[in-house]
């Protein structure tokens, strides 16, 4: 038995971008996305404010490969591949961001979307926010550094978390760089005591 992080009224769960696009079979699966599922499924109960971040691209979005960037087109706003997956317990979020849905702006960070995430975590007391979700490299990373320097305390859920390795080591990079930041790492097993 480990010892648990304590979780308070002051903690809020963020859940980041767990649609259908980034986990096997979509447009721009995480090796083992789906895998991040049931360990934010068991910490959602334990949190008075379960937030969860999306991208709603347009279908013309700067990012897609169709427009010159990185990615294949993915997260098309209203499309199936937009959704949250079907296995992630939504019941208990009371705050959706959405981001990345303007044709000529990038949004890998959820504080970056609407509404406005950091003034929604501050408007209802919260101090600290536990985070999960997909990709560790890219729009974990991004949220995870946004809320450190908006003054929130974070501790990343690392068995909820996986990574795009769209450069190998990327996994690994990308929690170094949380660390070094101040987030805490922690897997959701210590984090509940099991």
């Amino acid at each position: 038995m480990t010892t648990a992080l304590t979780i308070n009224d002051h903690d809020a769960l963020l859940l980041v971008d767990v649609q259908n696009d980034f986990c096997p079979g979509g447009a721009l699966a995480v090796t083992d996305g789906d895998a991040v599922i049931a360990p934010l499924n068991r910490l959602g109960a334990r949190f008075a404010l379960v937030a969860a971040t999306r991208d709603l691209h347009p279908p013309d979005h700067c990012s897609f490969v169709t427009r010159g960037g990185p990615w294949p087109v993915h997260c098309v706003a209203g499309s199936p591949g937009a959704a949250y997956h079907g296995e992630l317990d939504i019941s208990r979020v009371t705050l959706h961001v959405s981001k990345a849905a303007e044709p000529e702006v990038e949004a890998y960070d959820g504080f970056a979307g609407t509404p406005d995430l950091a003034a929604e975590l501050r408007a209802r007391g919260i101090e600290r926010v536990f985070v999960g979700g997909l990709a560790t490299d890219y729009c974990v990373l991004h949220t995870v550094l946004s809320a450190r320097r908006a003054g929130f305390a974070v501790v990343v859920v690392t068995d909820a978390v996986r990574a795009v390795e769209a450069r190998p080591g990327g996994n690994a990079r990308a929690l170094a760089e949380m660390a070094a930041a101040g987030a805490v790492l922690a897997t959701s097993a210590e984090i509940v005591g099991e």
